[in-house]
């Protein structure tokens, strides 16, 4: 082997073990990635990026890790590990999500930035073609935000509700110092905000009407109906596959137009939220796009169909 090839195998072994390819390594966390399908139900294949480098993209990242093949001149996924979009029967695709925001770009258009939680999830689109927020990258996108850019994060809660040290709590495990506000704080772009209560006393805030419009309205498989006293749990479809006992609740994201993620820990009744305060950590919102928290369990969302 000459000097000049063993000079080129050593840069290529160096940048391997540092990024996934050449420019600047960034400071920080790395970045996780996560193959899923069925709305994050199952996983396909996960792996984890220790360093990140100026050059590296979520498209690199993922052809990285899985047998990947594009379309549109590369910049868009057709089939990861060989199951691939359909449109024809039943409506199948890939999604990518960045910190649990559906990213408005080509994968290859979108650059890594430390502590990025980037998830593929091929899904029926048939019900919503949108999902523009999901909850399944917590403590993501209150830890490290978007593009490398992290917001403060502001907890509104109702005055009737008990959970919000809950609520507080859980961030503050992960890393999070979020501040306090009344419901129907002013609302900006740079907040990340967590509304806490019954649903009867959020319901009127503004863009969360979304809730009780179903998911092509909201991104979420639930609906909020009768001014909060009903909750429907809907499958994949939009349809409704189960009405939520008393004492259930909801952990949710939606995206406002022009602002952060907003989060909805909120239920029927208190005990609904309750539950719903208890069930935001890692291990029971990993991958999912919202949570139902059941008396008898947590519940991923939407529902599987029946029959």
């Amino acid at each position: 082997m000459t000097r000049t090839r063993v000079i080129a195998l050593f840069l290529a072994l160096g940048l391997a073990g540092c990024g996934l390819g050449a420019g600047s390594e960034r400071g920080g966390a790395g970045a996780q990635l996560r193959v899923t399908r069925d709305f994050g139900r199952t996983t396909v294949t996960s792996a984890s990026l220790p360093r990140i480098r100026s050059s590296d993209t979520v498209m690199r990242f993922l052809q990285a890790h899985a047998k990947t093949t594009t379309r549109y001149g590369g910049g868009f996924v057709q089939s990861i590990d060989g199951i691939a979009g359909n449109s024809k029967a039943g409506r199948h695709d890939w999604f990518y999500f960045v910190n649990g925001v559906e990213a408005p770009s080509g994968a290859a258009d979108r650059a890594l930035a430390p502590g990025d939680v980037v998830q593929w999830d091929y899904r029926r689109w048939d019900a919503s073609p949108r999902v523009p927020a999901i909850v399944g990258a917590f403590p993501e996108p209150f830890l490290h935000g978007q593009k490398g850019t992290r917001y403060p994060t502001r907890i509104e809660c109702a005055q009737s509700t008990n959970s919000c040290d809950t609520v507080q709590s859980k961030l503050e495990d992960v890393g999070v110092a979020a501040g306090s506000g009344a419901l129907g704080s002013e609302a900006r772009g740079g907040v990340l905000r967590v509304e806490v209560g019954k649903w009867s006393d959020l319901r009127t805030l503004q863009d969360l009407d979304l809730l009780e419009k179903g998911p092509a309205a909201s991104g979420v498989f639930a609906r909020f109906a009768a001014k909060g006293s009903r909750l429907d749990l809907l499958d994949p479809r939009g349809r409704v596959a189960r009405t939520a006992p008393p004492g259930t609740g909801l952990v949710a994201a939606i995206l406002p137009a022009d602002q952060q993620p907003l989060w909805v820990v909120t239920g029927v009744d208190e005990a609904g939220v309750a539950r719903a305060a208890a069930r935001l950590d890692a291990e029971n919102l990993r991958n999912a796009y919202a949570v139902a928290a059941l008396p008898s369990a947590p519940a991923r969302l939407p529902l599987e169909a029946r029959g």
